[in-house]
């Protein structure tokens, strides 16, 4: 084979070229400790690493969600345990109206009920980061209005609010809601928190009653509906705090799958991209000796070929 004078050093540039090369590369290995940080460097790896990324963003925007969930969900549990305990004194003030009480003293535990029913009110009125709780979707307006006479006694309450509960993704294809409509008379969807008929809870309703029928002295229609509609009112409250006591419980494992998934997605990534410090700096030095050595021994070939045209 033909060996041209020009050989020789074309040759030798194009080795020390490719040498330097692989020496950046190994020095940037290095420095960032990286095996891949361009997509040419490896591009099946890169993809992979995108994916996984990718599902990485999407896993921490489910923990956000759940973290808002879990917000929502204390707050509601805060709420319908305030209530809880209205109930239970609207059951005893039902239970101790008897025959034996006076007008005088049915009329005190009736303006106590009236201070309840108002209690009720506001607590059903709760906001949380300024959105209404109980109001459905309609978290920009008051859910429950109360209608007063002038004796300062609730003739009504009406619900301002709808059915329909805001969602959103904990994992994915997975939704879920921790809200309650403050009332729920349509026969589907969600219970009511205050009013559902499937449930024959109407708490506010029922306190309303029982006001009139104390300030009326009617002992008689206490001891015959108010305290069976009261009983049931209590139910729905259970009701409520079992449901949110069973999100909160998945709310709390979908979370910890959640934060498993991420450990799991970061090792992955480490994996594809992450250099092995030992090895890099190793096959560093071997390729700078061989970068050495190409100089040197280049240097010896093209001085002793000067010298031999020199003679």
């Amino acid at each position: 084979m033909r060996v041209t004078a020009n050989t020789f050093p074309n040759s030798l540039l194009n080795q020390l070229r490719s040498l330097g090369q692989r020496q950046t590369k190994l020095q940037n290995q290095a420095a960032t400790g990286q095996m891949v940080t361009n997509p040419e460097d490896d591009p099946v790896a890169m993809r992979r690493v995108l994916d996984m990324q990718a599902e990485n963003g999407a896993t921490a925007q489910y923990q956000r969600n759940i973290g808002r969930h879990q917000e929502l969900a204390g707050a509601t549990f805060g709420a319908i345990k305030s209530l809880k305990s209205i109930s239970d004194r609207a059951r005893e003030i039902s239970i101790a109206a008897d025959k034996l009480k006076s007008p005088e003293e049915l009329t005190i535990y009736a303006k106590e009920v009236t201070e309840l029913i108002k209690q009720a009110v506001q607590i059903a009125n709760t906001k949380n980061r300024g959105d209404y709780l109980f109001a459905g979707t309609l978290a920009d307006q008051k859910p429950f209005i109360a209608t007063l006479d002038s004796t300062g006694a609730v003739t009504a309450v009406a619900y301002q609010g709808n059915t329909t509960l805001p969602e959103s993704e904990i994992a994915s294809g997975i939704t879920l809601t921790t809200q309650v409509p403050g009332a729920n008379t349509t026969g589907t969807g969600a219970r009511g928190l205050l009013q559902d008929t499937r449930a024959g809870a109407d708490f506010l309703g029922h306190l309303i009653d029982l006001q009139n029928h104390l300030l009326a002295a009617d002992v008689a229609s206490i001891e015959a509906t108010d305290r069976t509609a009261l009983g049931r009112d209590e139910d729905n409250f259970l009701y409520q705090v079992g449901t949110n006591g069973a999100i909160q419980s998945r709310l709390e494992s979908t979370n910890s799958l959640a934060g498993q998934r991420m450990d799991t997605l970061e090792k992955l990534v480490s994996k594809e991209v992450d250099a092995d410090l030992t090895e890099t700096i190793v096959r560093l030095t071997q390729t700078q000796t061989a970068y050495q050595a190409a100089l040197q021994s280049a240097g010896r070939i093209l001085g002793s070929s000067l010298l031999d045209y020199l003679r």
